[in-house]
Protein backbone atom coordinates (compact mmCIF):
# COMPACT_ATOMS: atom_id res chain seq x y z
CA UNK A 1 0.00 0.00 0.00
CA UNK A 2 1.95 3.40 -1.05
CA UNK A 3 2.15 6.08 1.62
CA UNK A 4 -1.46 7.84 2.15
CA UNK A 5 -1.55 10.35 4.53
CA UNK A 6 -5.46 10.79 6.26
CA UNK A 7 -6.27 13.84 7.99
CA UNK A 8 -9.40 16.25 9.06
CA UNK A 9 -10.47 18.59 6.26
CA UNK A 10 -8.63 21.87 6.12
CA UNK A 11 -10.03 25.10 4.86
CA UNK A 12 -7.63 24.99 2.26
CA UNK A 13 -9.21 21.43 1.11
CA UNK A 14 -11.92 23.49 -0.31
CA UNK A 15 -11.62 23.34 -4.05
CA UNK A 16 -10.01 19.71 -4.09
CA UNK A 17 -12.98 18.51 -1.62
CA UNK A 18 -15.39 20.51 -4.32
CA UNK A 19 -14.36 18.64 -7.39
CA UNK A 20 -14.35 15.32 -5.82
CA UNK A 21 -17.51 16.15 -3.81
CA UNK A 22 -19.39 17.22 -6.80
CA UNK A 23 -18.46 14.14 -8.66
CA UNK A 24 -19.92 11.95 -5.97
CA UNK A 25 -23.03 13.24 -6.15
CA UNK A 26 -23.33 13.28 -9.58
CA UNK A 27 -22.33 10.07 -9.87
CA UNK A 28 -25.25 8.73 -7.30
CA UNK A 29 -27.57 11.26 -9.81
CA UNK A 30 -27.91 13.95 -7.51
CA UNK A 31 -27.81 17.80 -7.87
CA UNK A 32 -26.80 20.11 -5.75
CA UNK A 33 -26.91 23.74 -5.84
CA UNK A 34 -23.63 26.51 -4.62
CA UNK A 35 -25.08 27.32 -1.83
CA UNK A 36 -26.07 23.66 -0.29
CA UNK A 37 -22.38 22.53 -1.10
CA UNK A 38 -20.95 25.58 0.65
CA UNK A 39 -23.44 24.95 3.91
CA UNK A 40 -21.94 21.57 3.66
CA UNK A 41 -18.56 22.78 3.96
CA UNK A 42 -19.53 25.01 6.44
CA UNK A 43 -20.77 21.98 8.19
CA UNK A 44 -17.53 20.03 7.79
CA UNK A 45 -15.70 22.51 9.01
CA UNK A 46 -17.40 23.76 12.13
CA UNK A 47 -16.02 22.20 15.37
CA UNK A 48 -19.63 22.19 16.72
CA UNK A 49 -21.39 19.98 14.23
CA UNK A 50 -22.17 16.47 13.73
CA UNK A 51 -20.99 16.33 10.01
CA UNK A 52 -17.39 15.69 9.52
CA UNK A 53 -14.72 14.75 6.64
CA UNK A 54 -11.57 13.27 6.56
CA UNK A 55 -9.38 13.47 3.19
CA UNK A 56 -6.89 11.28 2.14
CA UNK A 57 -4.35 12.42 0.21
CA UNK A 58 -0.41 11.14 -1.26
CA UNK A 59 2.58 11.25 0.77
CA UNK A 60 3.51 14.82 -0.14
CA UNK A 61 -0.38 16.38 1.07
CA UNK A 62 -0.60 18.00 -2.35
CA UNK A 63 -3.45 16.13 -4.24
CA UNK A 64 -6.17 14.59 -1.89
CA UNK A 65 -6.74 11.12 -3.05
CA UNK A 66 -10.27 10.99 -1.69
CA UNK A 67 -12.83 11.91 1.48
CA UNK A 68 -15.00 10.31 3.97
CA UNK A 69 -17.82 12.31 5.52
CA UNK A 70 -19.22 10.98 8.52
CA UNK A 71 -22.21 11.92 11.22
CA UNK A 72 -20.98 10.72 15.01
CA UNK A 73 -24.65 11.13 17.10
CA UNK A 74 -25.91 9.22 20.14
CA UNK A 75 -27.77 5.90 19.91
CA UNK A 76 -30.46 4.47 21.79
CA UNK A 77 -29.23 1.52 23.15
CA UNK A 78 -26.34 2.34 24.59
CA UNK A 79 -24.74 6.03 26.33
CA UNK A 80 -21.71 5.49 23.67
CA UNK A 81 -21.63 7.34 20.21
CA UNK A 82 -21.75 5.55 16.92
CA UNK A 83 -20.82 6.79 13.72
CA UNK A 84 -22.64 6.90 10.27
CA UNK A 85 -20.09 6.98 7.50
CA UNK A 86 -22.11 8.91 5.33
CA UNK A 87 -20.28 9.39 1.98
CA UNK A 88 -16.61 7.73 1.31
CA UNK A 89 -15.18 8.77 -2.48
CA UNK A 90 -11.65 7.96 -3.90
CA UNK A 91 -10.76 9.59 -7.12
CA UNK A 92 -10.97 7.02 -10.09
CA UNK A 93 -7.50 6.99 -10.35
CA UNK A 94 -6.53 6.18 -6.97
CA UNK A 95 -9.30 2.80 -6.77
CA UNK A 96 -7.44 0.19 -5.48
CA UNK A 97 -4.42 1.54 -3.87
CA UNK A 98 -5.82 1.36 -0.22
CA UNK A 99 -6.99 4.96 0.03
CA UNK A 100 -10.45 3.65 1.05
CA UNK A 101 -9.22 1.18 3.30
CA UNK A 102 -7.17 3.73 4.89
CA UNK A 103 -10.16 5.89 5.84
CA UNK A 104 -12.28 3.53 6.90
CA UNK A 105 -9.40 2.30 9.50
CA UNK A 106 -8.79 5.83 10.34
CA UNK A 107 -12.22 6.05 11.29
CA UNK A 108 -12.22 2.83 13.40
CA UNK A 109 -8.85 4.64 14.76
CA UNK A 110 -10.50 7.51 15.94
CA UNK A 111 -13.82 5.94 16.79
CA UNK A 112 -11.60 3.23 18.81
CA UNK A 113 -9.68 6.25 20.86
CA UNK A 114 -13.23 8.12 20.80
CA UNK A 115 -15.57 5.34 22.28
CA UNK A 116 -17.73 4.95 19.61
CA UNK A 117 -19.95 1.94 19.90
CA UNK A 118 -19.94 1.21 15.95
CA UNK A 119 -19.12 2.48 12.87
CA UNK A 120 -21.28 1.73 10.35
CA UNK A 121 -23.11 2.43 6.58
CA UNK A 122 -24.81 1.57 3.79
CA UNK A 123 -24.43 0.89 -0.20
CA UNK A 124 -25.84 -0.16 -3.38
CA UNK A 125 -26.12 -3.61 -3.65
CA UNK A 126 -24.91 -3.77 -6.90
CA UNK A 127 -21.57 -1.46 -6.20
CA UNK A 128 -19.22 -4.49 -6.58
CA UNK A 129 -16.55 -2.74 -5.81
CA UNK A 130 -16.76 -1.27 -3.00
CA UNK A 131 -18.24 -4.01 -1.06
CA UNK A 132 -15.35 -5.90 -2.13
CA UNK A 133 -13.45 -3.62 0.25
CA UNK A 134 -16.56 -3.46 2.54
CA UNK A 135 -16.68 -7.47 2.85
CA UNK A 136 -13.17 -7.04 4.30
CA UNK A 137 -13.29 -4.78 6.55
CA UNK A 138 -16.82 -4.91 8.33
CA UNK A 139 -19.18 -7.35 8.84
CA UNK A 140 -22.41 -7.51 6.49
CA UNK A 141 -25.75 -7.08 8.45
CA UNK A 142 -29.21 -8.33 7.97
CA UNK A 143 -30.62 -4.69 8.01
CA UNK A 144 -32.73 -3.19 5.37
CA UNK A 145 -33.19 0.21 4.46
CA UNK A 146 -36.58 2.05 4.40
CA UNK A 147 -36.98 5.85 2.92
CA UNK A 148 -39.69 8.17 3.17
CA UNK A 149 -38.56 11.59 1.26
CA UNK A 150 -40.02 14.39 2.82
CA UNK A 151 -40.45 17.64 -0.25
Amino acid sequence: MPAIIVRDAAPADRSAWGGMWAANYTYHGATMGEAEVDELWRRVLHPDHPVCALVSAAADDRDLLGFAHYVVHPHTFTSRTVCYLEDLWVEPAARGTGVGRRLIEALVDRGRALGWRRLYWHTETDNEAARRLYDRVAKLTDYVRYDVDLP
